[in-house]
């Protein structure tokens, strides 16, 4: 488990420097039969989860149904069907304390180019409540959280993408949210800005606010995220802890020699998945059970165990690994 998640389940008020940690039981998120449809498109279906606080990865391809999601977390659209919960509020009951809760960076490009990073950083939190002395110092906190402290009073004009993308977090967490919707964080940047955007989302868990990153990248979801929501097609695909997905994902190398070809065989009488590449046998682990089998297949049939080597999985085998719709892990 990375350095930056980590789950919050007490009922606990602390000061942690510029932000006020807030922790609670109820989860960040729950839905129910959650539906969404668009003249005929189906964008959500039938979508039932309940996710802990913490760094959560929600996944998918381009029309899997994630911003559709944003959209009824903040209230911008109605569901079709079902009813959403964020942070213990029914979102069609009570928007506006929903809302509250929520603070949103949106992937597009949305910024006034002709006014400076604290200027658009505070108006935006005097548009969420705080008064214009409080947003002020705030917008101050959190460019100097995000690296912008020294370029505040320049204009957006003149920043390059990445900074860009930090004056979308700075204004996303200047009310001070319980949730951060993100909304592909990393888009547009390179290797380098990529890397130090996820380090900042990473350190949003030691303030106590919770995260939900949108996302096509797997990879940034395994780096940062400790627990995972995969949608397909506006239907959910899996939901879990990152680390539960990757030890259900790996592989195993087994050489047995000219004894490959039965071992495949006698695995695949055992319900275990296994393929054959050359003299190799290549085998999925979904559990330590499946271990045993290996071995214990190997020993009946007499063959020599020359080399048995793992591979840790990863989130886009997890993803691509065929299953039922829904799974909860």
């Amino acid at each position: 488990m990375s350095a930056g998640r980590q789950h919050v389940t007490q009922d606990v008020t602390l000061r942690c420097g510029w932000h006020t940690v807030r922790v609670a039981d109820t989860p960040l998120l729950r839905t129910a039969g959650l539906t969404k449809r668009y003249r005929g498109v189906v964008a959500l279906d039938g979508l039932s989860l309940e996710v802990p606080r913490g760094l959560v990865g929600l996944v998918g391809a381009n029309g899997a149904g994630k911003t559709t999601l944003f959209r009824l977390l903040l209230g911008l659209t109605h569901p079709s069907e079902g009813r959403v919960e964020v942070c213990g509020h029914d979102v069609a009951a009570n928007p506006v304390a929903a809302r509250g809760r929520l603070g949103y960076m949106p992937e597009h490009e949305c910024l006034p180019l002709d006014q400076t990073a604290s200027d658009v950083v505070s108006t935006l939190g005097e548009i969420s409540g705080l008064p214009p002395r409080a947003a002020r110092q705030r917008a101050s906190e959190v460019l100097d959280l995000v690296g912008l402290d020294e370029a505040r009073f320049r204009s957006v004009g003149g920043f390059s993408t990445g900074m860009r993308q930090r004056v979308k977090l700075a204004q996303a967490l200047v009310a001070d949210p319980e949730l951060a919707l993100l909304d592909e964080p990393t888009a547009g940047l390179d290797p380098t800005g990529r890397e130090e955007m996820l380090t900042l989302v990473a350190r949003l868990g030691s303030f106590g606010i919770s995260v939900l990153l949108a996302t096509h990248l797997l990879d940034d979801v395994a780096q940062v995220c400790d627990h995972v929501v995969m949608l397909d097609a506006g239907r959910l695909v899996v939901s879990g802890s990152t680390d539960s997905l990757l030890e259900r994902t790996g592989s195993v190398t087994v050489d047995v020699g000219d004894g490959a070809a039965a071992l495949v065989g006698a695995l695949a009488a055992r319900g275990v998945t296994a393929t054959l590449d050359e003299l190799l046998v290549e085998v999925m682990v979904r559990s330590d059970d499946d271990l045993d089998t290996i071995r214990d297949t190997v020993a009946e049939l007499g063959l020599p165990l020359h080399r048995l080597s793992s591979r840790a999985g990863s989130l886009d085998e997890a993803f691509l690994t065929p299953r039922a719709p829904v799974e909860a892990l």
